[in-house]
């Protein structure tokens, strides 16, 4: 499941998820304001590859208590493989995965200016500075990553 800040992406996986009794993964337990997409990568496969080999995945989430990120530092999620996994949030249908995904679901709300408005309100006032450089950060990445053009559906939210 992904898409730009702000679209309902995430509340679309966890209405997925519910009907499904899927596992929910998201790209937000590992991601920081200064490293949207990489560092982090490497944990989040080494649990899908367990997954993907029979074997249980484990990784640790942010904590983000304090009100800033401490990487590995939040509670250990538990990953499955006999259930259903669904990855939500910014750059998890990326290219890099593409040969491990089932389905990928871009999830859209063209109004950018919207989309600022409702992830300020999800998340707070304090963070608006970081929404704004998280905008023009995945504009570039769904450029080159050419995201939307490889997803399977395409969900408009209003």
């Amino acid at each position: 499941m992904d898409g730009p800040s702000g679209a309902g992406k995430s509340t679309f996986a966890k209405h997925l998820a519910g009907q499904l009794n899927a596992q929910l993964i998201k790209t937000d337990h590992f991601a920081t304001w200064e490293d949207p997409t990489t560092r982090w990568w490497p944990s989040l496969v080494q649990a899908l590859d367990a997954v993907a080999n029979g074997q249980v995945g484990r990784y640790r989430k942010a904590d983000w208590s304090q009100g800033f990120p401490r990487v590995g530092e939040g509670p250990e999620v538990v990953l499955y493989p006999q259930r259903t996994i669904i990855l939500d949030g910014f750059s998890s249908a990326r290219k890099a995965l593409e040969h491990r995904l089932s389905l990928k679901i871009f999830v859209d709300h063209g109004d950018e200016k919207a989309r600022l408005e409702r992830a300020v309100a999800r998340d707070g006032e304090q963070h608006r500075h970081h929404f704004i450089r998280w905008q023009q950060y995945e504009r570039g990445w769904f450029a080159v990553d050419e995201t939307r053009a490889r997803a399977d559906y395409v969900v408009t939210s209003s």
